[in-house]
C-alpha cells in the first residue's frame, strides 16, 4: 500500500518529502493497531485509501499526511499537541478540523449535524484543505457503505447527497461530486439505480458508434482550421440521468443526451473558433448555448456548452474548454495547490485568487453566525450552498450570482444593505416589475430607492430567497423597532400558547422560560419576544419545547403520585398486623412494647442495642447510633436485643441520592424502585444552584443486604454522584 501511494504522489510531485509521508504512514498504522472496520478489514486501510484519493487530486504533502492521520485524534489516544510536536502545526490544524464533535452531546440529530457543519465551515475558512480531506474521507466511506445496516446506509447516503456532494460541487471538484452522487443513488433508490444501469448498458453500443462518428468528423474539421485538440465522449453519470427522469418527468427513451462530446483545446481563442465550426456543421438549438468562459460559475468552472441537432435528428451536447479549464473543472479548488507547487513565484498572486474564490465561504459564515435554530441553519445552508444559481447584471454590467428563484430584493441586498433597506421598487430590462418578480439568467436589474423609504417590510421575508437578504431584513427590524418587536412577539407567543389549548401560566413558567432562553442562547425574556417579533425565532422553535417540559413534569408527578399511593396502601395494610410482630426479641422479657428509633432506622443485618425508655417500652437503635450514645444517662438502661429470624417484616430506612440535575431523574428513580417491588413511603427532592439534585427517599426493606444492593444499583444510574443511608 505504501509503495503504491508513494508512486502515485511522485508522478505529479517529484519534489515530495517522502520521509514525511512514510513517517505519517507508520505513525497512523501503529496508532490504529487492533482497530477493525465493519467489513472486518484493518481500520488502517481507510486512512490509506483517503490519502490515495487526495493524491488523485494532486494535493500537497501536508494534506496527504493529514489524510493519513485524519482519524488519529478522534479514534486513538493521541491528541492535537502530540500531532503538532510529531509532525507540524499545519498538519495538526488540518487533522483537528476534520475531527468530528465526538466529545459533545446534542438533543437532536439536527443540532449535532448543524454544530458539526459550523465547526467544519470555520475550519474551511482557515484552511480549505480541511473540507478536501473530509470529502475524500466521505468518498471512501461511501465506497464501503455496503457493510453497514440498511438504516445506516440510507441515512449516510441522504446526508451525503444533501451536504457533501453539493459542497464538492461548490468547490468545483466534479471528480468527487459525480462519484458521490452515483453511490448515494445506489442506496437511496437501489431499484431505480440498477434498472438505470441495465438500460444504459443496453444502449451503450449504439451510442458509442454514433459518438465516435461525430468525434471523427469534428476532429477532421478542426484540424483543417489548425486548431490542435483532443476530443472524447463523456457518458452522463447515472444520477444526472435519474434527476432528469424524476424532476422533468421523462422516460428513459426520451433522454437522448446520454453521452456528451468534450473538446479540449489550448487557448480561449481556439474555444470560440471550435464553437463556430460546431455551429457550422450542425444546427444549434436556440436557448441551449451557455458561455461559462465569459461568465464563470462561482465554483470557478469555465466552458462553452452548446446543444445541436445531430445527423440522426437527436440532440447532441458539446462542451468546449481549454486544458487549464478542464483541470479546474475536475479538481476545482484543489487545483490551486498544483499551481502553487509548480510556480513558487506566483504564490502571493495565487493566494489572492484563492481568497477571491472563497469569498462565498466567508459570507456564508457571516450570514449563519446569528442563527440559533439548527433546522433553520440546515435549510438556509442548502439554499446558500446547494441550489442552482441565476446570473443577472447590474446596470453597469457587473455579473451578480444569486440562488435560483431570487427577486430584486435579493439583488438589492447583495449589492449593499443600505440599498436593500431603502428599496421601493425595481426595473428589469428597463421595465418596472413587482418586487417579488423571479429573476432570470441575463436580466439587467436596476433597484429604485428613496430616502423617504420606511424600510423593509415583514412581507419580504415570505418571498426573498437568499439568506443574506433574510438576515439583513431581520437585523433591520431587530435594531430599529425593538419595543414594537417585544410587544408583537409577546402577543404572538401568548396567542400561540392559547391556540395549542393551554393557559399562558401553564406553559410560560419562569423556570421553563429560563431554560428555553439558555438553550436559544439569549439573555432575557424580552430578547426572546423581540426575536419572535422580528422573525429571528419561529414559534415552532419555542412552543413544542415548552409543551415537552410540561408533559415530562406532568408524567413525573403522576408517576411519583402513583408510587406513593401504592405504597400508602402497603403501609396501611402493614399497620393492621399484630403489634407483637416487631421482628426483635428482648432478652429475658416477653410482651414488652418494642419500637424502632427514627434517628438511625435499623434494619435486619445491623448490629442493634435496646434502650429502656420511660413509659414507652424499649427503643431499638443501631449499635453505632450517635444520638443514643449522647442521650444515655445510665448504662443500666441498655438491654440486649436481637433480630427474630422467624419474623419476615419490612423496615423503614432513608437514603439520600446526589446527582447532576437532569430532566426525568425523579421519575426514573421512583419507577426503578417500583419495578423491583420496593415500597416508598416518602419522597423529598430539591435542586441546588450548582445544578445538582438531592433526592431523599424513605423506603421499606427486609434486610441490610437488600439495602446494599439497592444503593449499588442506584449509583450506576446516569448522572448519580453518590448514594448513602441517612442518619439523624
Amino acid at each position: 500500500m505504501l509503495e503504491k501511494l508513494l508512486a502515485q504522489i511522485q508522478q505529479y510531485n517529484p519534489n515530495s518529502n517522502m520521509r514525511f509521508i512514510i513517517k505519517a504512514y507508520n505513525f497512523a498504522d501503529a496508532a490504529h493497531e487492533g482497530q477493525v472496520r465493519k467489513s472486518g478489514e484493518k481500520y488502517f486501510i481507510h486512512p490509506v485509501e483517503v490519502a490515495k484519493i487526495l493524491a488523485e487530486l494532486e494535493m500537497d504533502d501536508a494534506t496527504i499526511v493529514a489524510g493519513l492521520l485524519h482519524d488519529v485524534i478522534e479514534d486513538t489516544r493521541y491528541d492535537y499537541d502530540e500531532i503538532k510536536n510529531e509532525f507540524s502545526e499545519e498538519v495538526a490544524i488540518l487533522v483537528e478540523g476534520v475531527t468530528k464533535l465526538g466529545s459533545f452531546t446534542y438533543e437532536t440529530k439536527e443540532e449535532r449535524q448543524a454544530e458539526s457543519l459550523r465547526k467544519m465551515f470555520l475550519a474551511m475558512a482557515k484552511d480549505i484543505r480541511v473540507i478536501i480531506i473530509k470529502l475524500a474521507d466521505r468518498l471512501h466511506n461511501m465506497r464501503t457503505l455496503k457493510y453497514m445496516n440498511e438504516n445506516k446506509k440510507k441515512e449516510k447516503a441522504v446526508e451525503t447527497i444533501e451536504i457533501y456532494a453539493p459542497i464538492a460541487h461548490r468547490l468545483g471538484i466534479s471528480k468527487i461530486k459525480w462519484e458521490l452522487e452515483d453511490l448515494c443513488l445506489r442506496y437511496i433508490d437501489p431499484e431505480g439505480y440498477y434498472d438505470l444501469v441495465d438500460k444504459v448498458a443496453k444502449k451503450r453500443g449504439e451510442r458509442e458508434s454514433y459518438i465516435n462518428k461525430v468525434i471523427q468528423e469534428l476532429k477532421k474539421a478542426l484540424v483543417n482550421l489548425n486548431i490542435k485538440c483532443e476530443i472524447n465522449g463523456r457518458s452522463k453519470h447515472f444520477y444526472s440521468i435519474y434527476r432528469k427522469m424524476v424532476y422533468r418527468h421523462k422516460s428513459f427513451e426520451e433522454i437522448f443526451d446520454l453521452t456528451a462530446v468534450r473538446v479540449l483545446v489550448h487557448s480561449v481563442k481556439d474555444c470560440y473558433g471550435a464553437l463556430g465550426m460546431v455551429h457550422t456543421m450542425w444546427k444549434p438549438i436556440p436557448g441551449r448555448f451557455k458561455d461559462y468562459i465569459a461568465m464563470p460559475k462561482p465554483n470557478m468552472y469555465q466552458s462553452l456548452h452548446t446543444t445541436v441537432i445531430g445527423q440522426n435528428g437527436e440532440p447532441l451536447e458539446i462542451q468546449i474548454r481549454t486544458w487549464d479549464m478542464h483541470r479546474i473543472a475536475e479538481y476545482g479548488i484543489a487545483a490551486h495547490w498544483k499551481y502553487k507547487a509548480g510556480n513558487e513565484g506566483d504564490e502571493e498572486e495565487s493566494g489572492d485568487k484563492l481568497d477571491d474564490k472563497l469569498r462565498w465561504l466567508r459570507q456564508l459564515l457571516e450570514w449563519q453566525r446569528d442563527m440559533k435554530d439548527p433546522k433553520e441553519f440546515m435549510e438556509s445552508l442548502k439554499i446558500d450552498l446547494f441550489t442552482n444559481e441565476v446570473f443577472v447584471f447590474s446596470p453597469k454590467g457587473d455579473v451578480v450570482d444569486l440562488p435560483a428563484g431570487s427577486t430584486p430584493i435579493d439583488f438589492a441586498y447583495k449589492i449593499h444593505s443600505a440599498i436593500g433597506n431603502s428599496c421601493i421598487g425595481a426595473k428589469v430590462n428597463g421595465r418596472i416589475v413587482p418586487i417579488d418578480y423571479k429573476l432570470k439568467n441575463g436580466n439587467i436589474v436596476e433597484v429604485l430607492t428613496s430616502k423617504q423609504s420606511h424600510g423593509p417590510s415583514r412581507d419580504w421575508l415570505k418571498f426573498v430567497k437568499s439568506t443574506q437578504a433574510k438576515n439583513r431584513i431581520r437585523q433591520w427590524f431587530k435594531k430599529e423597532r425593538k419595543e414594537e418587536n417585544i410587544e408583537k412577539g409577546k402577543e404572538l407567543f401568548e396567542k400561540e400558547i392559547k391556540k395549542n389549548g393551554y393557559e399562558v401560566h401553564e406553559l410560560a413558567k419562569p423556570q421553563w422560560m429560563n431554560q428555553l432562553i439558555k438553550k436559544l442562547r439569549l439573555n432575557t425574556i424580552e430578547d426572546l419576544y423581540a426575536a419572535i417579533g422580528y422573525g429571528g425565532i419561529l414559534l415552532n422553535q419555542v412552543i413544542p419545547k415548552l409543551k415537552q417540559l410540561h408533559k415530562s413534569i406532568q408524567k413525573e408527578e403522576k408517576s411519583i403520585e402513583e408510587v406513593v399511593t401504592q405504597n400508602k396502601q402497603y403501609k396501611d395494610k402493614a399497620k393492621k398486623e399484630k403489634k407483637d410482630a416487631q421482628g426483635v426479641k428482648v432478652k429475658g422479657i416477653d410482651n414488652i412494647l418494642v419500637r424502632f428509633s427514627k434517628c438511625c432506622t435499623p434494619v435486619p443485618g445491623d448490629e442493634i442495642v435496646g434502650f429502656i425508655t420511660r413509659g414507652r417500652g424499649v427503643s431499638v437503635h443501631r449499635a453505632d447510633c450517635v444520638n443514643m450514645l449522647k442521650g444515655i444517662d445510665s448504662l443500666d438502661r441498655l438491654i440486649e436485643v436481637e433480630w427474630d429470624e422467624n419474623k419476615q417484616k419490612s423496615y423503614e430506612t432513608e437514603i439520600q441520592i446526589i446527582s447532576t440535575d437532569r430532566k426525568g431523574l425523579l421519575s426514573e428513580v421512583t419507577n426503578f424502585l417500583s419495578d423491583i417491588k420496593l415500597t416508598v413511603t416518602a419522597v423529598n427532592a430539591r435542586t441546588n444552584k450548582d445544578k445538582t439534585a438531592i433526592v431523599n427517599l424513605t423506603i421499606e426493606i427486609t434486610n441490610i443486604e437488600q439495602l446494599s444492593k439497592l444503593i449499588k444499583k442506584v449509583k450506576s444510574m446516569q448522572g448519580v454522584v453518590d448514594v448513602y443511608r441517612v442518619t439523624s
